[in-house]
């Protein structure tokens, strides 16, 4: 049975983040992709010039339609806007409890641009977190989250997972891509502890929607059956190709987009 994947997102018109990113991934891991749209955004591979939002009750009312009619085997939630959308969003999910949930929260984009409203932080962390099967902060978005400084070790990495562990899901998957070395570490923090996830960090400018990319691979993998600890670990060497062949594609001269159909592309037999 092929399941169903929801991203609850912004939209990137360039294709490599947001809403976009979420659908190509969901397609690449064999899994069938749904959208609700949080907020529109003007922006390319060189940044984010604009955001457009999505009224809340028609956040609400996207969500519900999906299920009222669709199986939902897993949400992906990403780019939130703003507290009244975050509250709408976490509002909505409550009444579909059991249902897993990853949450990555989006507040600055590759470029710099604030993604998330300040006023979003308190509702995010107090509604959605808790409702969350896991959560996938990168560096500063754990740092703000936590209003602490950005890490720069692996053990403020741990340190910081184990805090947001205490807000309340179950899982914290902390990204270290943003640590300075030629590694790019991971670390999922548990009720049964900490695990690190270890990569070599691919020297490439094509990181745009990285971030959405893999959390969308973890609700793919999770809507499938897969554990936790597996569900990542696949989504981490999935990611981690899209980024190897990343530079077989041409899309524009700023941070470019990961390659979501690698393995596709090569089965077929198209030259990447």
């Amino acid at each position: 049975m092929i399941r169903n994947v929801l991203s609850i997102a912004g939209s990137d018109p360039s294709g490599g983040a947001g809403i976009q990113a979420d659908l190509k991934t969901f397609a690449a891991r064999g899994v069938y992709g749904m959208a609700v749209l949080t907020a529109l955004t003007a922006q390319n591979t060189r940044g984010v010039t604009g955001v457009h939002r999505v009224p809340p009750d028609f956040v609400t009312e996207q969500i519900r339609a999906v299920f009222a009619d669709v199986r939902v085997d897993a949400v992906k939630v990403g780019m939130i806007a703003d507290a009244a959308i975050a509250q709408a969003v976490a509002d909505a999910l409550e009444a579909y409890p059991g249902v897993p949930i990853v949450l990555d929260p989006v507040m600055v984009a590759k470029g710099g641009a604030r993604l998330l409203a300040s006023d979003a932080v308190l509702v995010l962390t107090s509604q959605l977190l808790p409702l969350a099967s896991v959560i996938t902060p990168n560096l500063p978005e754990a740092a703000a989250l936590l209003g602490e400084p950005e890490a720069t070790s692996r053990e403020m990495m741990a340190e910081q997972a184990l805090k947001l562990l205490a807000l309340g899901p179950p899982a914290v998957l902390v990204k270290g891509g943003h640590l300075g070395s030629g590694e790019s570490p991971d670390v999922l923090a548990t009720c049964d502890g900490l695990t690190w996830l270890e990569a070599e960090r691919v020297a490439t400018a094509n990181t745009h929607g990285t971030g959405c990319t893999l959390s969308s691979a973890i609700a793919a993998e999770l809507a499938k059956g897969r554990d936790l600890p597996t569900a990542v670990e696949t989504a981490k060497r999935y990611l981690a190709g899209a980024v190897a062949a990343a530079g077989a594609l041409s899309v524009g001269g700023g941070h470019g987009p990961v390659h979501h159909f690698h393995d596709l592309w090569n089965q077929q037999g198209i030259s990447i």
